[in-house]
């Protein structure tokens, strides 16, 4: 089921792989910056200074989170055909994991 209204990101950050500017402009097209650290051998000028990648040095608290859930055979196969059985899983692997931690 699809809704009409969702939310929208404003920013995706990625590594680098992702420094292309056909992706940039993509990207631009549909309202979303792209947040990333330019490649070395880029040979473009840099689109981007390093006050937008501030938001990149957070990125690590995503992937730990991730990495977390990762635990959880049934979340990774993804058993569950209906998105509210998943999401239930989801969050009862988050009620789990911070449960663990403290």
């Amino acid at each position: 089921m699809v809704h009409e209204a969702f939310w929208q990101p404003t920013h995706l950050v990625y590594d680098q792989a992702a420094d292309s500017d056909p992706l940039r402009e993509r990207l631009e097209d549909r309202f979303i910056e792209l947040v990333c650290p330019h490649r070395e051998n880029r040979t473009k000028p840099r689109t981007q200074d390093g006050r937008k990648l501030r938001r990149y040095r957070h990125r690590w608290q995503i992937e730990r989170s991730m990495s977390w859930l990762q635990r959880f055979k049934r979340l990774v196969v993804r058993y569950e055909y209906h998105a509210d059985l998943f999401l239930g899983f989801v969050q009862l692997a988050c009620l789990f994991t911070i449960l663990q931690r403290f």
